[in-house]
């Protein structure tokens, strides 16, 4: 551990490199890492450190930047330790009650604006929202939709509810209940989850960063495909006819997905590709009205 100098911190750039280097064995992203916990620090945005790189933070907050890194560095997520995420251009505040969300998950959203952009006041159901990130988003991007978000998690449920209260978002409600517990008797336009779907001994789940968010939201059975399972038989009674589902899975659940969809009566099944080209989306509409 280096010492904190005597009366100020070394200059931005030199900071940076440090953290960068010690972050390298922790990190995907290290110098990323290391540039949003100093902008945390500083409270600046991030462009202020490649502007200013020869300023110099004083004994106090190098400090503090220095234990940020070293819990970095123990594998605790950037998210949880700023208390915040963007997410489809959105500001979310995040804590420990829910998962953190990744860039992946943009992609449930594309595709679900993608399936409703002919309807006119679509009314669609984000099961298990978590930080509220993809009801928020739809939310935001259809402001005509009437958005319903539901976790079984007090905790989930009042921190998305929280966001959507930030972000002035009005047109959404959160409700507490398991799945569709929580709307019974309801119908949609479109449902989409981002639900658990890592198999329970599944070596990712112990992943320095992994390992600090809530295991029920992430696995789900032996498989990991015991809530997709239930979502996806469950949603037709849930639907209006021609109504969608759009679900994310894991990159080698595609298949197994599809399967699943198609057994359940869906139609115009599809899997839908993340940035990575990797599997990420099923989706399927539910039985038109003419057929």
């Amino acid at each position: 551990t280096r010492d904190v100098p005597d009366r100020i911190g070394p200059i931005i750039s030199a900071l940076l490199t440090e953290a960068s280097d010690d972050l390298s064995a922790a990190s995907e992203s290290p110098r990323l890492d290391a540039e949003l916990l100093l902008a945390f620090v500083l409270q600046v945005p991030r462009s202020y450190l490649f502007s200013h790189p020869e300023k110099q933070p004083g004994k106090e907050a190098f400090a503090i930047f220095r234990d940020l890194v070293s819990r970095r560095g123990s594998g605790e997520p950037v998210a949880y330790i700023t208390g915040r995420r963007e997410f489809w251009s959105l500001d979310l505040v995040v804590n420990r009650h829910t998962l953190i969300p990744r860039p992946d998950t943009e992609t449930l959203v594309a595709t679900a604006l993608d399936l409703i952009a002919d309807d006119r006041e679509p009314s669609i159901l984000d099961l298990g929202t978590g930080s509220g990130a993809i009801a928020l988003a739809l939310a935001h991007e259809r402001p005509d939709a009437t958005v319903t978000a539901t976790d079984t998690s007090a905790e989930a449920i009042a921190l998305a509810r929280y966001n959507g209260q930030r972000l002035a978002i009005g047109n959404i409600r959160f409700v507490r209940g398991n799945w569709f517990g929580a709307v019974p008797g309801q119908q949609f336009d479109l449902i989409v989850s981002n639900p658990p779907y890592v198999a329970a001994n599944d070596p990712h789940l112990e992943r320095a960063d992994i390992r600090f968010e809530p295991v029920d939201a992430l696995a789900a059975g032996s498989d990991g495909l015991d809530s997709i399972r239930h979502i996806v038989s469950a949603a037709p009674a849930f639907l209006r006819r021609g109504g969608w589902l759009a679900i994310e899975h894991g990159d080698r659940q595609g298949a197994s997905v599809t399967r699943l969809l198609t057994g359940a009566g869906f139609e115009a099944v599809a899997t839908v590709a993340d940035l990575g080209g990797r599997d990420r989306v099923g989706c399927g509409r539910a039985i038109r009205a003419d057929t």
